[in-house]
């Protein structure tokens, strides 16, 4: 009982870092599949019914709205490749593929507007190594320096383009600092 008491007590960003930690380091320790941190991810934010915040004025709400945005993308993305050859369900595959931009698309914008909150103090931007042929020269990874597990990646054109001109997106092609979750496929 005084667990479940506790549990309550904790704010929502106790619980949602928490939470996500815990899948992190279960995927790292190989104790869950890419396809199983992703369910996990999307079974909580369905969960707590938070939306993302319109405006961010801490790191726990932009963090919180890339990854509320992130997560709903990479379901989408998932879903829509079980059922991408299947005739019957191209209906649903068109949807998934709409869901799925369309998260992608507002994941950027909360990167962004983290950054703006964090004045790109501490960032560091750069393409990544990777093995699919779609993502190659595309795919590139954000990180925030002064934040263990703050790593975002992005294709989108726009975004890069502001990294630039902030002067944190290093012109020079690097490994993933999660290499192994990035080239797994799910």
């Amino acid at each position: 009982m005084l667990l479940l008491k506790q549990f309550k007590r904790q704010s929502i960003f106790d619980r949602f870092f928490e939470h996500r930690d815990s899948l992190i380091i279960q995927y790292k320790n190989g104790d869950i599949s890419k396809r199983e941190f992703l369910e996990g991810n999307f079974e909580f934010v369905q969960r707590i019914k938070l939306k993302p915040f319109s405006k961010v004025d801490s790191f726990e709400k932009g963090i919180y709205n890339y990854q509320y945005n992130n997560v709903l993308a990479k379901y989408y993305n998932m879903l829509s490749a079980d059922i991408k050859n299947d005739p019957n369900f191209i209906r649903q595959y068109k949807s998934c593929r709409y869901k799925a931009n369309y998260y992608y698309n507002e994941k950027d914008k909360a990167t962004l507007q983290l950054l703006r909150f964090l004045e790109f103090k501490n960032v560091e931007a750069y393409f990544i190594k990777v093995e699919s042929i779609y993502l190659k020269d595309k795919l590139y990874e954000i990180v925030l320096l002064d934040y263990e597990y703050a790593i975002f990646h992005s294709k989108s054109k726009w975004l890069i383009k502001i990294l630039r001109e902030e002067g944190v997106f290093l012109e020079k092609k690097k490994t993933s600092l999660i290499d192994g979750y990035i080239n797994e496929k799910y």
